[in-house]
């Protein structure tokens, strides 16, 4: 991609210093030009409107309107500006959401000037660009083995909660208001789907990984 203006720059933030430090780095950066500052999400969805940058700098925690709903609804309304999450935090939970709204970079606040107007340079061309904490938790999310009962379906849920309160087969076709030979074939498949031989191993199994409330 060729470019033949500055990279236009939106820092959302809710710390004033932290705006304030980008800001400064910025301006070593002559193809970046910073256009705007908000102090939380919903300052940023308007002046998204009236700015139209493209590459915002988000944190993720923050009052009001957070770094992923505003990810989130930006992506939705303008899906031509890209998103980096630049935060303090990289537990699993935040890499997933902040992606999973359409963040095109995750990066934590240690991240160099450099490494950052790299980051904002690829997301401009949109490309990604994460910090190692963040691939190392992507990688082990999917290299990680399914947990017991992933795969199991909501009624077969319904009946194993059943089981770990004792309910036998009859109780939970009543409770259910399903069939003896329905319960039946669903308890087959928890077994199946467990991999254990035994209505107690299903049990015991439920029971030590928390799989449903009872």
């Amino acid at each position: 991609m060729v470019q033949s203006r500055p990279i236009r720059i939106m820092i959302v933030d809710d710390h004033e210093m932290v705006r304030s430090g980008l800001a400064v780095f910025l301006e070593t950066c002559d193809d970046i030009k910073l256009v705007g500052e908000a102090s939380g999400g919903d300052e940023a969805l308007l002046m998204c409107s009236e700015l139209q940058p493209d590459v915002l700098i988000m944190d993720l925690v923050m009052p009001g309107m957070n770094g992923i709903e505003a990810t989130r609804a930006i992506r939705q309304r303008f899906p031509h500006i890209q998103i980096i999450a630049l935060t303090s935090f990289k537990e699993e939970e935040l890499v997933h959401s902040a992606l999973q709204a359409g963040a095109i970079s995750y990066l934590l606040k240690n991240v160099s000037i450099d490494e950052l107007a790299g980051a904002i340079r690829n997301a401009y061309m949109g490309k990604s660009t994460l910090a190692p904490e963040a691939t190392q938790i992507l990688i082990e999310s999917v290299t990680r083995p399914a947990l017991p009962g992933h795969d199991l379906t909501e009624r077969e849920l319904e009946v194993l909660a059943l089981m770990v309160r004792g309910f036998s087969n009859r109780r939970i076709a009543d409770d259910l208001t399903i069939s003896a030979s329905t319960v039946k074939n669903h308890v087959s498949s928890i077994l199946a789907k467990l991999s254990v031989a035994s209505r107690s191993e299903a049990v015991g199994l439920a029971v030590q990984h928390k799989l449903v409330e009872y």
